[in-house]
């Protein structure tokens, strides 16, 4: 089958090869032909080492496909069901799943940089997937817990975007910041993951949603999916004046990544208002807040990991918001490609006109 193999951090072109293949699948496995994939931002870090993974590697994350083969021991799921990938599958059984943080749990994180389920070239070297996932390939090997079954009319492409960009950023809206009705938000960065967070304000009944981005192209698609205004960093200090009154937002939404956008996040919320960090960055890349700040403005910094999602509930409720026309998922995406396109989509990424581009699997 073929895949994309980045064969060390930094390098700036992927090797497309047809000489994949997979290890046996496990009692606990399930086999997914991957039918539809995003690149996503997060891929670019990968292949960066923003955010560190095993090399050699398979990028991607953000999946959605059928069901081939299952271990002897899964139940969830059969051949021929439709399914999202959790690129952050829950064991289910530790203290933080039972305990409500499925998204927290690190069990699969840890081992997918020891197991590695591709093997390629003459001496079938192993090759890792990203995140234990590895979507820009052909097919991947996942646990029954990271293969979601969704309803059979949900489009691939639709499927393949609720598995990171729209869990990620819907989720922060609903599930972490748990956005008030009649609310004001702000929200910094307007790729598809804080477009995913304009739409879960609209959808939690946010009165004032502003979105803020550099380039100006991406303004009228944040105003189409939710947002009320649309301005670049630059035009901050006015807007403030004009929504809020100078007192601040109550939610700000940090969707790049950088410390100097959390700090302008951390600015433009009101005394007592919630700071949403949902972009992921480089962990040496630090915050400075004061300390007096931190106590006597009353704000709350809080993280927002893959949206705190419970995927079970969430992919498929993701999708019913879909199918009812309440998630805008197809303004989100840029372009549909072909696999052997990746290097150009990665280069187009780094551009960063794009949203989301997908790759449709022949």
């Amino acid at each position: 089958m073929r895949a994309a193999i980045l064969h060390a951090v930094g390098n700036d072109k992927l090797d497309i090869r047809d000489d994949i293949t997979l290890a046996p699948v496990g009692p606990t496995d399930v086999r997914v032909r991957i039918r539809a994939t995003g690149v996503c931002h997060s891929d670019l870090s990968a292949m960066s080492g923003v955010l560190p993974q095993p090399v050699p590697l398979v990028p991607g994350h953000e999946g959605a496909g059928e069901v081939v083969e299952v271990g002897e021991h899964v139940t969830s799921v059969a051949p021929g069901d439709h399914v999202v990938i959790s690129w952050r599958p829950a064991c289910q059984t530790c203290d933080l799943c039972v305990g409500g943080q499925p998204y927290m749990c690190m069990k699969y994180v840890i081992e997918s940089f020891s197991k590695g389920n591709f093997r390629f070239g003459g001496d079938n070297a192993t090759a890792f997937g990203m995140a234990g996932c590895g979507t820009w390939a052909e097919e991947v090997i996942v646990p029954w817990q990271g293969a979601i079954k969704i309803d059979e009319d949900v489009s691939w492409e639709a499927a393949a975007l609720i598995g990171c960009g729209i869990t990620t950023g819907v989720g922060a809206a609903i599930n972490t910041a748990k956005v008030r009705p009649g609310s004001t938000v702000a929200v910094i960065g307007c790729g598809g993951v804080g477009l995913s967070v304009i739409q879960g304000a609209r959808l939690s009944g946010a009165r004032t949603i502003l979105a803020i981005d550099p380039l100006e192209s991406k303004h009228a698609l944040a105003k189409k999916v939710g947002a009320t205004h649309a301005i670049t960093p630059e035009q901050v200090p006015e807007a403030l004046n004009e929504l809020t009154g100078g007192s601040g937002f109550d939610y700000g939404f940090e969707v790049v990544g950088k410390a100097a956008t959390i700090q302008s996040a951390w600015q433009i919320t009101r005394a007592g208002g919630d700071v949403v960090v949902v972009g992921a960055g480089a962990v040496d890349d630090m915050v400075s807040i004061s300390a007096f700040s931190l106590l006597f403005e009353g704000k709350k910094l809080l993280s927002s990991l893959y949206g705190e999602a419970d995927v079970r509930h969430d992919f498929p409720y993701f999708a019913k918001l879909h199918k009812a026309g309440q998630l805008d998922l197809e303004s989100l995406i840029s372009a549909r490609i072909r696999l052997g396109d990746l290097n150009d989509a990665v280069a187009a990424l780094r551009g960063g006109e794009v949203l989301r581009q997908i790759v449709i699997m022949d």
